[in-house]
């Protein structure tokens, strides 16, 4: 059994996730404090929200500096929709800076006539460069998003998957090193989000 840590600094859909991954048998463990993720076998950073508020609470509980050494030491973290997009080097939504995990900006989704914003319900993933997330030959993916800004990683390669908006193929997962993200909501994707969580927990196991 996995021991995942689930970063908890009070913006996140904690108990969804917490729900998705205990039904696939991951010990879950709290993370308030740095010292909270020493024995995890891996980091899942959540998050609902805006940009600024969230790299504040982030700042304030201690947890930017220890979450950059985590993945820069080769830690495995799962980032699910604001938790995608704070690992990146900043976003439109505001001035702050993000944790710059990851190489990259946050864009506004384009405002475009009959494409409302947020960009809100299910939608197929279109593959891109295979992750364990969403490796070479998987089903089609439906997954559910709520979301009003996209990463756009420096290095394209780092998008394991696109999702269609307003005419335009957006990022919509991504995954470099031990570092994945996704900015849908695989905890409130049904089968599609639980296969998934559950490669991404396999490839946690396999690392052991």
């Amino acid at each position: 059994m996995s021991r995942i840590g689930l970063i908890d600094y009070g913006m996140g859909n904690l108990h969804s996730v917490q729900r998705a991954f205990e039904r696939l048998a991951a010990e879950i463990v709290p993370v308030q404090r740095p010292d909270a993720m020493a024995g995890c076998d891996a980091l899942v950073l959540p998050g609902v929200g805006a940009f600024d508020p969230a790299m504040a609470q982030l700042h304030q509980a201690g947890l930017v500096a220890p979450l950059q050494r985590w993945c820069a030491a080769g830690g495995a973290l799962l980032g699910i929709c604001l938790g995608l997009q704070l690992l990146f080097d900043g976003s439109d939504e505001g001035g702050a800076a993000g944790l710059g995990i990851l190489a990259g900006r946050v864009r506004a989704l384009p405002r475009r006539s009959g494409h409302p914003i947020p960009h809100m319900g299910w939608e197929p993933l279109l593959p891109a460069e295979p992750s364990p997330l969403l490796p070479s030959g998987s089903v089609e993916a439906w997954m559910y998003f709520v979301h009003s800004y996209a990463a756009e990683p420096r290095d394209p390669a780092c998008t394991t998957a696109r999702v269609r908006f307003a005419g335009e193929a957006i990022s919509a997962a991504v995954w470099q090193g031990s570092v994945g993200a996704c900015q849908f909501h695989p905890e409130k994707s049904a089968a599609s989000g639980e296969a998934m969580l559950r490669r991404w927990l396999a490839w946690v196991a396999a690392r052991s």
